[in-house]
């Protein structure tokens, strides 16, 4: 008996097609249109065509993300779908299919996808994308393994995974672990499995999340003017292990004085920040000014795991602890 998949169509980069008198891609294609691009899939499985929206991957918002969560979770409720694939725009995929991660506990398999190019273009890799990402879905060993990201026969981990180039079509990578599996002649091979799942059971997400870059030169005008304007959060992509320019210290003592969490980052694509420089900024001086450090999570991400632990309304114990506990000593500082 075929399984049967809930596609959720979003938009992005998959909906799209050259408009000429723009000379360039916009949403135009029906979720019908595309699906018929995916030759033979009704040999795997029955599909079941749900309509979010077409939303380029930079119009989606936090409180779209959520909706997208809630209809998710009402979806792999139902005993007739085993799975739900759930098409994207590439731009922010990751956070979308991070916030869904932590948002829904694992279970029947949620399969992220896209395409990065539109149907105008030579080589269009959404209907090949779209079919792996059902064959995923549809295999039993994705169960469990919570939300996947599948493009051009690789499959991701959503905690893991960013995008890494603008063009390229294996864009999404795990750059520190690799794929956990393959997509190989209809069938996910899985070579590594993710050993422990978050999960932030919330339906509330408090969007006044800053992220800020640190660079050379950079001062405490931000954090203060977010402050000012009643922010409730803070994630720092810090240099390196985890330091910061000395004029951004008082910045951040003031957001932390003020019960604010700040969370630390490293704006290196690879590698967990770390307490190991004592100088003022440095990361050892930041964790005893109350900082709490990241791992090896990016901005974008740390930033949507804030949204959701403020909008479950976690304290300053419960989000230190849900950042800290799997990377850190907590009797080390």
């Amino acid at each position: 008996m075929k399984k049967k998949i809930a596609v959720v169509f979003t938009g992005g980069t998959i909906s799209m097609k050259v408009d000429e008198r723009l000379a360039a891609a916009i949403p135009a294609l029906s979720s019908e249109e595309i699906m018929s691009m995916v030759t033979n899939i009704d040999r795997f499985a029955e599909i079941e065509i749900v309509e979010f929206g077409k939303y380029p991957g930079p119009h989606m918002t936090p409180v779209r993300i959520l909706n997208l969560s809630m209809l998710t979770k009402s979806l792999i409720a139902r005993k007739d779908i085993d799975g739900v694939v759930i098409t994207h725009g590439t731009d922010s995929l990751e956070e979308t299919a991070y916030f869904l991660d932590l948002n829904i506990q694992p279970g029947k398999p949620i399969v992220m996808v896209a395409a990065m190019r539109n149907s105008s273009e030579l080589g269009y890799d959404g209907p090949s994308n779209l079919s792996s990402a059902i064959c995923t879905a549809i295999s039993k060993e994705s169960f469990h393994k919570g939300v996947l990201i599948v493009m051009n026969n690789e499959v991701n981990a959503a905690r893991e995974t960013t995008k890494s180039h603008t063009l390229s079509l294996d864009t999404f990578k795990s750059l520190e672990f690799g794929p956990l599996g393959i997509v190989d002649n209809d069938r996910v091979i899985f070579y590594r499995n993710i050993l422990t799942h978050e999960h932030i059971e919330t339906e509330c997400i408090e969007e006044k999340v800053a992220l800020i870059k640190t660079y050379v030169g950079i001062d405490s005008d931000y954090i203060n003017h977010c402050i000012d304007h009643h922010y409730k959060g803070f994630v720092i992509e810090a240099m390196g292990r985890g330091n910061i320019p000395l004029e951004m210290v008082e910045g951040v003592k003031r957001a932390i004085e003020a019960k604010l969490p700040v969370v630390i980052v490293s704006r290196c694509a690879m590698g967990r920040v770390l307490y190991t420089y004592g100088y003022e900024g440095g990361g050892k001086h930041l964790r005893q000014l109350g900082a709490i450090f990241g791992g090896n999570l990016n901005g974008q991400k740390a930033r949507v795991k804030l949204m959701l632990l403020l909008g479950s309304k976690a304290d300053m114990n419960d989000i230190k602890i849900a950042f800290e506990q799997n990377d850190y000593d907590f009797e080390s500082v």
